[in-house]
C-alpha cells in the first residue's frame, strides 16, 4: 500500500463513526520518514546539562526533543531555555507514557549505572530506540537482558563510547588494524581525575560507583581498541584507596591491572579518582604510537613515527557526532556503530578485574 493511499484509508476510518480505533504505533507508521530524530534526555545532570544538551544544539540528524526528570524546577529551566513543550516533559513516574508520544523516536539514559537496565528496558517496551551511557550497567547479565528487551522490540541499542566515533581514536585504531607500524606488542594506558566529590554516585556502591565503573571503562576500552584484539584473561589486578572515609565499603579510588591478550600481548592500565591522569602508549614492532590525551572531552591528540595525530575539533562535538551517527544508522536500519554487545564486553571484563582483585588470581575471560 503507497504512503498516499494508506493515509485515504485512515482518513476513511477515522471518519466512519469511530467503530474501529487505531493505536498509535498505526498512525506512527503513516507518517512522513523523519529527516531528524527526536531524542530525550533522561537524567539531568552534569552530563545532560553541560554536554549532550549543548551537542544537541550542534547536531545535523537529531535534536532535543524531550526530557525525563524527578526534579520540577529542572524541568521548568529546561523547558524555558531548550523551549521544550509541556508534553515532551516527563517524570519518572509517567514515563511510560512516552510510547504515545510521536515526537520522540530515541530515550538517552544518562542515569546512575544501576538504573540503566531500568531504564533501557521500559524505554525498549516504549517502542522508542535507546542510547545508554556508559558503564551500560552493574553486571553483564544485566547488560544481556537490556540487549535482549531491544532486540525483542526491534529497537537499536547503542552506547554513548562518544571515543569510538571521534576521528583521532579512528586513526589510531585505523594504524593498529593495517599493522603500519607492525604487530602490536604492548599496551600501556591510565585514565583518572582528582574526584573530590563525596556523595555522588561514583561514591556510592548501590548505585554503581568505584571507579572501575566509570573510568576504568576508559582504560579498557583504551586496550582493546589499542591492541584491536580481546583480552583472554585479567592476569592480575588491585583495588585501593587513600580516602576510607569516602571510598568506603569496597569501592575502589584507584584500580590497576593487567589484561592478556592473545599471543601473549599485554595491556597494563590504571584507573584513578585520585589523581589526574590520561594517556596510551601503543608499541609495536615498529615504534610507538602515543595518545595523549587519549579520552579527554577537552580532546584527543596523539603521534607516532607516521607523523602527528591531531583532527583539532571543539567541545561538544565528540558527543555530536557520537548522536549523528547513531540517528543516521537508525534512520538507514543499519547495525549500530557501538552496540550493546559493546558494553557487555566492557563489563564482563570488569567483573573480571574485581574477581582478580578479590581472589589475587589469574581470571580467564
Amino acid at each position: 500500500m503507497t504512503l498516499i493511499s494508506r493515509r485515504n484509508a485512515l482518513r476513511t476510518l477515522a471518519l466512519g463513526g469511530g467503530a474501529i480505533l487505531l493505536s498509535p504505533g498505526s498512525l506512527l507508521a503513516a507518517r512522513p520518514r523523519k529527516d531528524r530524530l527526536g531524542v530525550a534526555l533522561v537524567g539531568l545532570g552534569y552530563y545532560s546539562t553541560d554536554l549532550l544538551a549543548p551537542a544537541l544544539q550542534q547536531t545535523r540528524h537529531c535534536y532535543l526533543a524531550g526530557i525525563v526528570t524527578g526534579t520540577p524546577s529542572k524541568a521548568e529551566a529546561w523547558k524555558k531555555k531548550y523551549n521544550i513543550p509541556d508534553k515532551n516533559i516527563y517524570d519518572y513516574g509517567n514515563f511510560d507514557q512516552i510510547a504515545n508520544n510521536p515526537d520522540i523516536d530515541v530515550v538517552y539514559v544518562v542515569l546512575p549505572p544501576s538504573m540503566h537496565k531500568e531504564y533501557t528496558i521500559r524505554a525498549a517496551n516504549a517502542g522508542k530506540h535507546v542510547w545508554c551511557e556508559k558503564p551500560m550497567a552493574i553486571t553483564a547479565q544485566e547488560c544481556q537482558e537490556m540487549i535482549d528487551a531491544c532486540r525483542k522490540n526491534k529497537r537499536s541499542l547503542a552506547i554513548g563510547y562518544r571515543l569510538q566515533h571521534e576521528p583521532n581514536t579512528q586513526e589510531y585504531r585505523r594504524i593498529v588494524k593495517q599493522q603500519l607500524l607492525g604487530k602490536v606488542k604492548q599496551v600501556d594506558c591510565a585514565a583518572g581525575y582528582r574526584d573530590n566529590r563525596t556523595n555522588h554516585w561514583k561514591q556510592q556502591k548501590a548505585l554503581g560507583g568505584g571507579v572501575m565503573y566509570d573510568m576504568g571503562v576508559y582504560a579498557i576500552q583504551g586496550a582493546r581498541l589499542g591492541s584491536g584484539m580481546e583480552p583472554v584473561a585479567v592476569v592480575s589486578a588491585k583495588t585501593s584507596t587513600t580516602r576510607p572515609e569516602i571510598y568506603k565499603n569496597g569501592l575502589d579510588e584507584t584500580t590497576v591491572a593487567a589484561l592478556e591478550f592473545p599471543g601473549g600481548v599485554l595491556a597494563n592500565i590504571k584507573t584513578s579518582f585520585g589523581e589526574n591522569i590520561n594517556f596510551m602508549d601503543i608499541t609495536c614492532e615498529k615504534g610507538v604510537i602515543k595518545m595523549a590525551p587519549y579520552s579527554a572531552y577537552s580532546g584527543v591528540k596523539g603521534s607516532s613515527p607516521l607523523g602527528e595525530i591531531n583532527h583539532p575539533y571543539e567541545v561538544p562535538f565528540q558527543q555530536a557526532k557520537q548522536m549523528d551517527d547513531d540517528s543516521l544508522a537508525i534512520m538507514g536500519g543499519k547495525p549500530m556503530q557501538v552496540p550493546g554487545e559493546e558494553g557487555l564486553r566492557d563489563i564482563r571484563i570488569v567483573e573480571a578485574i574485581y574477581k582478580s582483585a578479590a581472589s589475587g588470581q589469574r581470571v580467564n575471560l
